[in-house]
């Protein structure tokens, strides 16, 4: 982003506070597609000068965008528009494959790796038994160090054996051991993020996340992972071609 291209002008209108319009159309912006990932903002003396505000009102304004995910701060250097992954539905690919396409740098924050009793839900889901033992991980999912989605991955015990040998992609470890998905159904809907899950993807409490639930199958049609994603819908496009019935 040109540290001199924003151009912006207050709506005498407009009773919400000054530092809310700028942010506003600094968002618009942003969504519109006029700035592109890890473009700088102008600094906060900077967006000052340009709008002959006080740097607390460019600092608040910038603030709004951090709080929606848009912008991430980046210490001694600045701030930056965050990544966003326009995904396709009809390609099943994970995480990592889809950042690392796009040039950016997958990571995971682990929160939890063990091999756990499956709850009922996972024993209906997966197909298994009340005495099967599943691997569960529960991980922050990052892209450059930003926090995109908050996951919860559960697979059968005679896939995954060792839960701990899984490194920041899941299916890059399946493949190694020829146990990669085939196909996967997966289900999207919006959800308002809880206080505990407004934590852990740094969001306000009840603001709309994307639940993501995917089930996938190996070839021989067995069940071998259910997966809830909770995703930060600032970062995330979906697309999906189609095509009209002839």
């Amino acid at each position: 982003m040109s540290q001199t291209s924003f151009e912006f002008k207050a709506d005498a209108n407009d009773s919400s506070p000054l530092y809310m319009q700028i942010a506003r159309k600094l968002s618009d912006d942003v969504l519109n597609g006029r700035y592109q990932v890890d473009q700088a903002l102008p600094s906060e003396r900077t967006l000052s000068e340009l709008l002959n505000v006080s740097r607390v009102t460019a600092r608040k304004a910038i603030d709004q965008l951090v709080d929606q995910g848009l912008v991430v701060r980046r210490r001694g250097s600045g701030n930056y528009i965050a990544p966003r992954i326009e995904q396709p539905l009809s390609n099943l690919t994970s995480f990592s494959e889809q950042l690392q396409q796009r040039g950016h740098i997958p990571g995971s924050r682990w929160l939890k790796r063990a091999v756990v009793t499956p709850t009922p839900e996972e024993q209906l889901s997966l197909g298994l038994s009340p005495y099967s033992k599943v691997a569960r991980l529960e991980r922050l999912r990052l892209a450059d160090d930003v926090v995109m989605a908050y996951e919860v991955s559960v697979l059968p015990q005679t896939v995954l054996n060792d839960p701990n040998a899984v490194g920041n992609s899941l299916y890059q470890y399946l493949e190694s051991i020829n146990k990669a998905p085939a196909r996967a159904l997966q289900h999207i809907r919006a959800m308002n993020a809880s206080a505990e899950l407004a934590k852990q993807l740094g969001v306000p409490e009840g603001q709309a996340v994307l639940y993501i639930t995917r089930i996938a199958y190996l070839e021989t049609g067995e069940a071998m992972e259910l997966t809830h994603s909770y995703c930060h819908s600032d970062h995330y496009d979906f697309v999906a071609e189609m095509r009209r019935a002839t």
